[in-house]
């Protein structure tokens, strides 16, 4: 084999069709969904390769977020007694910043605390590998710090298998399934993934403080293994985006998601945003102390329902970010179990495809009809406006203002002046922030449509 460097290639490599298979199939990152992929196609006993560019699946992920593991229940039976778990969230608020106020929406439950659960902040690091030693354990064979940088196709334009990094690193399957995350290389060589990604394409940066237990216990009014997650709007300055807060056994993690391209005609560079997110005057008391351990950035596709690529190709599946599917719908960000349940979902197409014997596009579009009657289709298309609500400069710009604005009206005590009704406050501070009201009425009736 001729030399190579280790970067993806920009084009597939021609080969003839194999005699032989090394794999029934190959999957391309070992993140969550690419681990859910391989454990079921495994547990079909399927033989499958799982490559992981890092030195060990997660070893290149910075993340300190929320996973909701309901959908382990189907994946990983008894899941809570093992997940690396940092702290079980038990309380949600949703927050609106505007200058030095904010507005929060503050949601407790005890009970998310004990068996089922709702959610749980954990770290990739932990995580990734825990969900790969699954799959290993199924029967699946983990190859790390292998990159695949490029698909082999046939002269009929089928995949069947992967190029790797590694001398005489050919490997050929039936299927390959693409969990290589955002921009996905072998997505772009299979044609499938094209035009403008940095128009639904976020930055997301994080720091990960260091603070006691026992000082965030008493900071976020949670104790033993409870957690708190905080999403935030109103963070960003004239960037669209959003921020978050997250606590961890023994940290916290705080970060911002921005826009690229609000990003570049800002010209401000992330850190700064971030920065000025922590001098808030709701937001320092929390992080007072906190000894960073951890910066971090990387990118999500945010465009949902409406930017996603093709997911089947002949030989070839897309599943998690590499697909698009982070749902990005303002009250809700969710990744990590999106990627678990299309992962899922891609790894039962791919196995009943090779028990068939058709592994073309025909052949695989189980995957896409198992997608649709899962939450993971059936959540995106129905939210499909919401990105558009979400990013959109009113909601970014202008009703943070407008909610501080009215909510302070409301609580604001003007005696000797008689108190005015909503109606009239509402108005007022719809016109200090240039919101006219029946653009407020408009994104309104589309949130009903949208979330209702």
């Amino acid at each position: 084999m001729s030399d190579r460097g280790a970067g993806p290639s920009t084009a597939a490599v021609p080969i003839p069709r194999p005699q032989r298979y090394d794999f029934d199939a190959i999957v391309v990152g070992a993140g969550p969904a690419g681990s859910a992929a391989a454990l079921e196609l495994a547990r079909a006993g399927r033989s499958v390769a799982l490559l992981e560019r890092g030195l060990f699946p997660g070893s290149k992920n910075v993340y300190g977020g929320v996973v909701y593991g309901r959908v382990l229940d189907g994946l990983i039976p008894g899941w809570q007694q093992e997940m690396p778990v940092q702290r079980w969230v038990t309380r949600r608020q949703t927050m609106v910043l505007s200058g030095e106020r904010s507005l929060t929406v503050d949601f407790r439950n005890e009970n998310w605390g004990r068996a089922p659960h709702n959610g749980a902040t954990t770290h990739r690091a932990e995580f990734d590998p825990w969900l790969a030693e699954h799959a290993q354990r199924a029967g699946a064979v983990l190859v790390p710090s292998t990159v695949a940088v490029s698909l082999l196709r046939t002269a009929d334009g089928a995949v069947h298998g992967v190029r790797t990094d590694r001398p005489d690193g050919d490997l050929t399957a039936r299927v390959v399934l693409a969990c290589d995350g955002v921009n996905s290389f072998l997505a772009k060589q299979a044609g499938l993934l094209g035009g403008d990604q940095a128009s639904h394409t976020t930055l997301g940066v994080k720091e990960t403080l260091a603070l006691p237990r026992g000082v965030i216990d008493e900071r976020f009014g949670v104790t033993g293994s409870g957690g708190v997650d905080v999403e935030m709007l109103g963070c960003t300055g004239k960037v669209p985006g959003g921020g978050f807060l997250y606590t961890n056994a023994e940290s916290v993690s705080i970060g911002l998601v921005l826009g690229l391209r609000g990003l570049a005609r800002a010209k401000v560079r992330p850190e700064h945003l971030l920065a000025e997110l922590k001098r808030h005057p709701s937001i320092a008391p929390l992080v007072r102390g906190g000894e960073l351990v951890e910066y971090s950035a990387h990118l999500i596709p945010e465009g949902g329902y409406r930017t996603m690529p093709p997911l089947i190709a002949d030989g070839l599946l897309l599943a998690g970010d590499a697909a698009g599917m982070c749902l990005a719908a303002g009250i809700w960000l969710e990744g990590v179990n999106f990627a678990l349940g299309s992962g899922m979902c891609a790894g039962r197409a791919a196995a009943t495809a090779l028990a068939t014997g058709d592994t073309s596009a025909a052949g695989l579009a189980g995957y896409r009809s198992a997608l649709r009657s899962s939450f993971v289709l059936a959540d995106h298309e129905r939210l499909r406006d919401a990105p558009g609500l979400v990013l959109s400069e009113r909601m970014q710009q202008r009703y943070p203002g407008l909610l501080c604005d009215f909510v302070e009206s409301v609580f604001a005590v003007d005696n000797p002046r008689p108190k005015p009704g909503f109606r009239a406050l509402l108005r007022r501070a719809a016109k200090r922030n240039g919101v006219r009201m029946r653009d407020l009425a408009k994104d309104a009736l589309t949130g009903l449509r949208t979330f209702g």
